[in-house]
């Protein structure tokens, strides 16, 4: 299986089709493989590169590791791109990868072709987020204490989709498995923005919310379409786990490539 060391951690990734780069970054307690059947979809579109970020399923990460941050994150991704020269990259994040995909914007712009935002979850853009994630810290520290580490990956479950025997096994037993790596990067803290920096983005973005997911997260949703300068935003069906490569995903990507082969 291929992978690459890259700030002391040992990364797993796969490649699909060729062409532009486009980089798929998980959530939290996900992995790649979840992102396989968008990933072929994608690579109709250019290379899309899907990964495991650090400790989470394939990829490992250095002990010890009592928290993970998102500009550990952020820095792996952009190290990763390098060594495959994948720069730049439309970048699809998910949930926390969508907070790791901002942070990459932020701080490594020449690393970003275009955004792709599913449900990021940012602090410092909405009080009901904020105090959203702090109580979801708190829960998940109680899981860990009082039933064990591998309890974490359902509690969050729990918290962030409002279910957990609804999953299919195989997702309930990947998030028990990276139950570890959820609890490292929550402790780690999520992204800390605000709109004035949020309008320092000068790349073609869309931020997409799910109409049946917490309200919260269309909250921030809201926000970060607003303070991005000429963000789209689109509202899609369904739950926080929004696929990478619905239609709205896919005519975007093909415009943001479009206007590329242009200029």
């Amino acid at each position: 299986m291929p992978h690459v060391t890259v700030n002391g951690a040992q990364l797993y990734y796969e490649e699909h089709g060729t062409g532009a780069p486009i980089v798929c970054i998980h959530g939290t307690g996900s992995a790649g493989f979840v992102w396989t059947a968008a990933a072929r979809k994608l690579a109709a579109l250019g290379r899309v590169i899907v990964y495991d970020r650090r400790g989470f399923t394939r990829s490992v990460r250095p002990e010890p590791a009592e928290l993970t941050t998102v500009r550990e994150h952020t820095e792996d991704c952009r190290a990763l791109l390098e060594q495959l020269d994948a720069i730049p990259a439309v970048v699809i994040g998910r949930s926390y990868g969508g907070s790791v995909a901002l942070d990459l914007a932020l701080r490594c712009p020449e690393a970003v072709r275009s955004l792709v935002l599913l449900e990021a979850v940012p602090f410092g853009l909405s009080d009901e987020m904020d105090s959203w994630a702090d109580a979801l810290t708190t829960t998940l520290e109680e899981a860990a204490a009082e039933r064990g580490i591998d309890a974490v990956g359902e509690a969050m479950m729990r918290e962030a989709l409002g279910d957990w025997e609804g999953l299919p096994a195989e997702l309930r037993e990947l998030f028990t498995a990276n139950s570890g790596a959820i609890l490292a990067e929550t402790r780690g803290g999520e992204l800390l923005t605000d709109p004035d920096q949020l309008a320092e983005i000068r790349v073609p973005t869309l931020v997409v919310s799910a109409g049946e997911s917490a309200e919260v997260f269309r909250n921030v949703a809201d926000v970060l379409s607003k303070a991005i300068p000429g963000a789209r935003a689109v509202r899609v069906e369904g739950g926080h786990l929004i696929d990478p490569a619905g239609p709205a995903v896919m005519a975007f990507v093909v415009e943001v490539l479009r206007e590329t082969a242009r200029a």
